[in-house]
């Protein structure tokens, strides 16, 4: 099969006829063998049923129906286990993404070397309000992947060789940083594509402002994990080795200050009235639980399943 479709959705009925059909005409006119794979995230209105209908009427059409709404990132992870085309191609449901770009992100992926193609809408349709929060945490996140090429990490509209979603997952709100999670991955090819961006057609975005709070700290998730999963000691250990020595080498001062002042029989204060004694003790007690932090997470990354769960490109 040369193209999986997978399109995450939530209450969207008006848009999947007209969508489903876009896709087709495009599949058609470019003889692709293909599915369109629809995850429905909960939905409170008719779009099952359309789904169903839709099903009836184009055999390339598969759905996956969701008990109760989970989000975008958990759509897309069910959506990628199930895609069994050579590109896997997402996109929102709400017509705002074009199926016309389709044909550019196949070739670029087949022909151009790409592991992953991201959609950059250059012109939006979207309120202040999204656009500028969006703005920033792009900016936030090409500044700590890394990936300074992109400039929408996440726009619905991407293309992946289908090795990529095969070796990665998908949770909380990390559908933002898919690119991210490629690169950790060892995907490093990645593009970007210029695409077409329409003014929503039907309903209300689906999407609060609490979503950039969650974003953010999934960002630093990808960020800590992507660096330290397979040695966290390398992380905590660090921090509490240098908070340990900077309270002990505090402490040794003090206590050298002291006996100097007995010594020279001059004036002196007790260790303990000092502040800088409570500040070398918070540092010593800090560096020794981060220290067992590190190495409590080391025993538990060694007794993991996944222990040895390396991403393998070649065997010969």
């Amino acid at each position: 099969m040369d193209i999986s479709v997978v399109v995450p959705l939530f209450n969207e009925e008006e848009s999947l006829p007209e969508l489903t059909a876009w896709i087709d005409r495009v599949m058609s006119a470019n003889h692709f063998s293909y599915e369109i794979i629809l995850v429905d995230d909960g939905s409170k209105d008719n779009s099952w049923r359309i789904i169903e209908e839709l099903k009836a009427q184009n055999g390339n059409i598969s759905a996956i129906k969701f008990r109760r709404n989970y989000g975008k990132s958990a759509a897309l992870n069910v959506g990628f286990a199930a895609a069994q085309g050579d590109v896997v191609i997402t996109m929102d449901a709400d017509l705002q993404d074009s199926p016309d770009e389709i044909p550019e992100l196949y070739d670029r992926i087949m022909n151009k070397g790409a592991d992953l193609v991201s959609g950059w809408k250059q012109k939006r349709y979207d309120p202040l309000t999204k656009t500028i929060p969006t703005k920033l945490f792009n900016g936030v996140t090409r500044s700590m992947s890394g990936i300074h090429n992109l400039h929408d990490f996440n726009c619905g509209l991407k293309a992946y060789k289908k090795e990529v979603i095969k070796n990665i997952e998908v949770y909380g709100e990390m559908h933002r940083y898919i690119p991210v999670i490629a690169k950790w991955a060892g995907f490093t090819n990645i593009q970007e594509q210029i695409v077409q961006h329409y003014p929503r057609k039907y309903g209300t975005t689906k999407f609060g402002p609490g979503r950039f709070v969650k974003g953010f700290l999934d960002l630093l998730s990808i960020f800590f994990v992507g660096k330290f999963a397979k040695r966290p000691m390398h992380f905590f250990g660090v921090m509490g080795v240098v908070s340990f020595l900077a309270g002990l080498f505090i402490s040794i001062y003090m206590i050298c200050h002291k006996l100097m002042s007995i010594a020279s029989g001059t004036p002196f204060r007790d260790i303990t009235d000092q502040p800088l004694f409570f500040f070398a003790l918070t540092a010593i007690i800090l560096g020794t639980q981060l220290f067992l932090t590190g190495f409590l997470a080391e025993l538990v990354s060694r007794s993991s399943s996944d222990r040895n769960d390396y991403q393998i490109e070649k065997v010969i």
